[in-house]
């Protein structure tokens, strides 16, 4: 049992998986009234907008040449710099993992519902997993996640296996989980095997 040292008990559901495995469609397929949906994507988004600390620290270590005209920053721009090796990659996480853990877990702390689900694609790979109760992978094969990831990003093959490197291979995510759920079929086939784990999860 993971989480188990919160001294006001809260249960507290992971949901990741491999790059562009379904993890939002899961999310939202195991959402109830009571329970809080924690989107680390959001978080980082946020934490990484003018102004922000990530944001600072980011051009800090990419430079002002992966902003856009109107001072955001580009995405895909800092992409091309940040996925180029371990090195540069270790450095966008020391940018932006401590800023969104420490509202990840503020926000935890904040919650006055019974539930939560933290939505985080790199949740094991910044050390989540321990604050979780129950851990759901989505499994996903690596033709299907390719097909995915060109549509939904529009990044090229080589860009999505750079981005897909720095991440924990999906085969040991799924030897961690609790509950796993195979993202390779329909949307209905999707929706039986989370309705059947959210009873689990939600049945107390």
């Amino acid at each position: 049992m993971r989480g188990c040292k919160r001294a006001k008990k809260k249960t507290i559901v992971g949901v990741t998986g491999g790059f562009s495995s379904g993890k939002t469609t899961v999310t939202e397929l195991l959402a109830a009234p009571d329970v809080l949906v924690i989107d680390a994507d959001r978080i980082a988004r946020r934490l990484t907008k003018p102004g922000e600390a990530c944001y600072r620290r980011i051009i800090s270590s990419f430079g002002k040449g992966i902003l856009r005209k109107d001072g955001s920053i580009d995405r895909r721009k800092l992409a091309e710099k940040a996925f180029i090796s371990k090195k540069t990659i270790d450095k966008l996480n020391r940018a932006v993992h401590p800023e969104v853990i420490k509202s990840i877990k503020e926000e935890i702390r904040a919650c006055k519902k019974p539930k939560i689900i933290l939505d985080a694609p790199l949740l094991i790979e910044a050390g989540l997993h321990n604050e979780v109760d129950r851990l759901v992978v989505v499994d996903i094969g690596e033709a299907e996640q390719l097909k995915r990831a060109k549509s939904r990003s529009g990044l090229n093959h080589y860009q999505i296996l750079k981005r897909a490197k720095r991440q924990i291979p999906l085969s040991c995510k799924v030897r961690m989980a609790d509950f796993v759920i195979d993202n390779n079929g329909s949307i209905k086939k999707t929706k039986l095997q989370v309705g059947k784990i959210r009873r689990k999860l939600w049945k107390n």
